[in-house]
């Protein structure tokens, strides 16, 4: 029953931005730590951001100061902005659930079926 859902994604180039949400369904998001990952072709999965209960965020440097997660308890979903995109962004991102309260101490319990991001002149 547990379910998450991401949009959003699509092709951009350099320096654009693009909104990714991931709606969440059988469970209310606001009681986990919720985390995005991107897979870039030929590479493996990795950590994009996440989000606790609280509103506390991390973010990895690759990321740091152009992507924001937040979230909006009352539509059950959580989102990411990405601004100044570069191609390196490019790839499959997916959210997931964490099995922890805390980001850095969880690690993916549900994962959603992932929307595709490319940044591409």
């Amino acid at each position: 029953q547990v379910q998450l859902v991401e949009s959003g994604g699509g092709l951009v180039q350099p320096g654009g931005s693009l909104r990714l949400s991931c709606a969440a369904s059988g469970f209310s998001l606001a009681y986990y730590a919720i985390g995005w990952f991107r897979q870039a072709p030929g590479k493996g999965r990795e950590g994009a951001s996440c989000i606790e209960r609280d509103g506390t965020t991390y973010y990895p440097d690759s990321v740091k100061g152009r992507f924001t997660v937040s979230r909006d308890n009352a539509k059950n979903t959580v989102y990411l902005q990405m601004n100044s995109l570069k191609p390196e962004d490019t790839g499959v991102y997916y959210c997931a659930r964490l099995q922890a309260t805390y980001c850095l101490s969880g690690s993916p319990h549900y994962w959603g079926q992932g929307t595709q991001v490319t940044v591409s002149s």
